[in-house]
């Protein structure tokens, strides 16, 4: 099969696209990735005003990316049947009611039915994204919206620690989501500048599909979340059931996978009878889109993972303010932005395998670096280092993948692109916190037990007196108000402090290590990524073209 090059008179024709559209595109992209981007950075803010454990508000993070990865597909579905542009428009009504009840929200159980609310807007937006890209822009122009669709997400993130860093420092966590009710009344006026389109009355929507798929990905998600309550294989006091005396936990992250295999097989067996599919498996049909996905997955989760631990020792474990987070954080969100903007201008010159594995490779340097350098202090300039190395691989790779899977299908499937875009995303999304949280907490309850245990200063009378069997990650202040009330001496205290210090960083060291080992990992699926050279990238359907060039 023959490529189909690309004509000047063809870019002279896309260049005359105007941009407008992209604005409303961008900023239906940003509402959704600012308001998760603002959650880690509220963390400190909503602990205390809610009274919760951090962890609870991780678990607002995981009800978000849940909902959104459970139900793209079927937002995908929507799409096309009563068309992008409609769909999109309301699914940011919905988005804007639920900045409402997030603004407002009185108790940390709002806050997490918001963030559902929130998932299930998303869900209707993000394949809305793609199609409405397709519709408005084609080739070269098409390749650089995508770039600034991840660009917009990137600097959604920057904007949501440096703003709801400092509304958080100085305000309160509130105000930085009130800002999206006024972003998404805006999102909803620029929709009208988008070309209108028509849904396809032929479309149907599985319905067994999406309760397979739905039910898969929610099983999972919650499996993960709640790896660290209920046990990671026996079940602990706090799990609400146990089955022979194993947690929970792992039996919904088994079923949920048995789940994700049934839906592959039914969503076969409605392909072969003609009907609608939920997913078209097209999109994923050749092993360089499947190795996409599963770079997609394992870059996702492991950007969740970091930005979650970060704000976690910046705010929890340091007892420093939302800015501090921003601060900390801002040399890795510009980076993301830029890279996942520029990484544009080398396809021309680098395969998609070459930029994949370079990426992941970036990544692992940059967390074993960050592994090796990391100290109490985040503002140290080879801590930054390594947040700028990770953010030039993470924003890369990005973009990458999701340009890899869009031009690997006809635009007739860009909706079900964006749904597999958004399912993989927000799954990795959800994946990652929960294991970052579940692995965090699991490192320092054992190394703060053997290191207890082994101290003489700490006797079992101390021990007897303060509940060791729910270790979490809390300042030095705070530890030290807890044992105020026992009967420790000046010197148990200190001692107390000393151990909880050195477990804490020793945890989030091994962390570290652990991530950096699976972006290790993550090399080999980037190895089968395409490696066609500039000028062989085939037009809609030529993928058999692509499949040899690889």
């Amino acid at each position: 099969m023959a490529t189909q090059a690309i004509s000047i008179g063809d870019i002279q024709q896309e260049e005359r696209a105007s941009w407008v559209p992209m604005i409303a595109i961008a900023v239906g992209q940003m509402i959704m990735s600012f308001n998760v981007a603002s959650l880690p950075v509220a963390m400190g803010g909503m602990v205390a005003s809610f009274g919760v454990p951090p962890t609870t508000v991780a678990t607002g993070i995981v009800a978000y990316s849940m909902l959104v990865a459970g139900f793209v597909m079927l937002g995908a579905k929507l799409a096309q049947r009563f068309g992008a542009v409609q769909v999109f428009r309301g699914a940011v009504v919905l988005f804007l009611i639920a900045q409402i009840a997030m603004t407002f929200s009185p108790t940390a159980s709002v806050m997490i039915s918001a963030q559902a609310l929130c998932g299930a807007a998303g869900a209707v937006i993000v394949p809305s994204l793609v199609a409405l890209i397709a519709e408005n822009y084609a080739g070269r122009q098409q390749a650089t919206a995508l770039g600034a669709l991840g660009s917009a997400r990137a600097a959604a993130g920057v904007l949501a620690f440096v703003v709801g860093g400092l509304l958080g420092t100085y305000i309160g966590w509130r105000p930085a989501f009130a800002i999206l009710i006024v972003a998404s009344a805006i999102a909803f006026a620029l929709s009208f500048r988008l070309r209108p389109d028509r849904g396809r009355a032929d479309v149907q929507i599985d319905l067994i599909g999406v309760a397979l798929a739905a039910s898969a990905i929610i099983f999972i998600s919650f499996g993960f979340n709640n790896l660290n309550g209920w046990g990671v294989i026996l079940a602990t006091p706090n799990a609400p059931f146990d089955l022979l005396g194993v947690s929970p936990a792992p039996i919904l992250i088994v079923l949920g996978i048995v789940l994700g295999q049934a839906f592959l097989m039914w969503t076969h067996r409605q392909q072969s009878a003609g009907k609608t599919p939920l997913l078209a498996l097209e999109v994923i049909d050749s092993p360089e889109e499947r190795c996409a996905v599963y770079a997609l997955f394992a870059v996702v989760a492991l950007e969740a993972a970091l930005n979650f631990t970060v704000p976690l020792y910046i705010q929890i474990v340091q007892g420093r303010s939302p800015i501090a987070t921003a601060i900390a954080m801002m040399p890795f969100n510009l980076t993301v932005f830029l890279s996942a903007m520029l990484i544009v201008n080398l396809y021309d010159k680098l395969t998609p395998r070459q930029i994949g594995r370079f990426g992941f490779g970036l990544c692992t340097v940059a967390l074993l670096w960050l592994a090796f350098v990391v100290r109490n202090d985040w503002s140290e300039i080879p801590v930054l280092l390594g947040l700028v190395l990770f953010g030039i691989g993470q924003g890369s790779l990005v973009t990458l993948l999701f340009n890899v899977l869009v031009t690997a299908s006809p635009k007739a499937l860009a909706g079900d692109v964006g749904s597999l875009r958004g399912t993989t995303q927000n799954l990795a999304a959800a994946v990652g916190t929960a294991v970052a949280g579940a692995l965090l907490v699991g490192l320092l309850s054992t190394i703060a037990l053997g290191r207890i245990a082994a101290s003489p200063v700490l006797t079992n009378e101390l021990q007897s007196q303060v509940d060791l069997s729910n270790i979490t990650f809390v300042s030095n202040d705070r530890l030290r108000s807890v044992l105020e009330g026992t009967s420790g001496t000046p010197q148990q205290v200190e001692e107390a402090v000393r151990v909880n210090t050195e477990a804490r960083l020793r945890a989030l060291k091994i962390g570290l290590l652990i991530m950096a080992g699976l972006a290790l990992l993550a090399v080999i699926p980037a190895g089968r990524l395409p490696n066609y050279r500039p000028g062989e990238i085939p037009d809609d359907g030529a993928t058999g073209e692509r499949e040899r060039s690889a």
